[in-house]
């Protein structure tokens, strides 16, 4: 195990999570983070310099729709049973001065 995690860095990472760690506690989690840093460092052993970049597991394309507009403009319907209106638009009461 070369990853040797401080006290100090599981008390802070106590602070930075909100956790009252007790002292089994945070000798378990001292073996964990280092045990889980020594598996990164041999995750960068790997060589992958022929490996091309993803952003995605899946090769996803593009799956939007096109925006077509179907139902048109229904401005005159909808404006048939306004009370008022004004400049193809509703007109309502001014609520603020």
């Amino acid at each position: 195990m070369a990853n040797v995690i401080s006290d100090e860095t599981i008390e802070y990472v106590g602070i930075l999570a909100k956790l009252e760690l007790s002292g089994e506690e945070k000798e378990a989690a001292k073996k964990d983070m280092g045990s889980m840093l020594d598996y990164i460092d041999k995750l960068n052993e790997l060589d992958t310099s022929d490996v091309e970049p993803m952003s995605h597991v899946f090769p996803v394309e593009n799956v939007f729709r096109e925006d077509i507009v179907t139902n048109g403009d229904n401005s005159e319907a909808m404006l048939k049973n306004a009370p008022e209106q004004k400049d193809n638009s509703y007109q309502v009461p001014m609520t603020v001065e």
